[in-house]
């Protein structure tokens, strides 16, 4: 009776220290919290030909990566010029394979109709802001130490 108690009580003991503080096994202290990153592009960004219509977001706001079952989702946030923007996704670079530890994506966003009374439209920071997110399988993630989003003016990465 007292063997099956102790053995309990030690398990209950090691699954909880990896709900708190740093621990490696705890899914939730994979990555930590994001940062901005210095970029040396010149002001207002390079012309990047992305091979389609979408530009780069001008500034990218909060990055976030959560893992779930088979992997991790990459969430970004970036706010755009003016209202009416569209069409936002996170492209891979490098064929979506890390490299010296580093997956790195470009924020892009498609601009508004030109003759539209939102293309004009600048209102609150909140109102401009847009939202992607992307997946990556645990096959992909093994290789990967930090994890950067590039937008216009600037990035931000989040390191395990």
């Amino acid at each position: 009776m007292r063997q099956p108690l102790l053995a309990s009580l030690a398990i209950v003991t090691v699954v909880a220290g990896c709900g708190f503080g740093e621990s490696r096994y705890n899914p939730f202290n994979w990555f930590g919290g994001d940062e901005e990153v210095a970029t040396l592009e010149p002001e207002g960004g390079y012309a990047v030909s992305l091979g389609d219509y979408r530009k780069m977001i001008d500034q990218v706001t909060r990055l976030e990566v959560k893992p779930t079952q088979g992997g991790a989702i990459v969430s970004a946030a970036g706010l755009t010029p003016t209202q009416g923007w569209w069409d936002a996704e996170l492209i891979a670079d490098n064929d979506g394979y890390a490299v010296d530890g580093v997956m790195s994506y470009s924020f892009v966003v498609a601009e508004p109709d030109p003759y539209s009374d939102a293309s004009r439209r600048v209102l609150t920071p909140e109102s401009r802001e847009v939202t992607v997110a992307a997946f990556i399988s645990n096959a992909r993630l093994r290789d990967v130490s930090k994890i950067v989003v590039t937008g216009a003016n600037n990035a931000r990465s989040v390191s395990r």
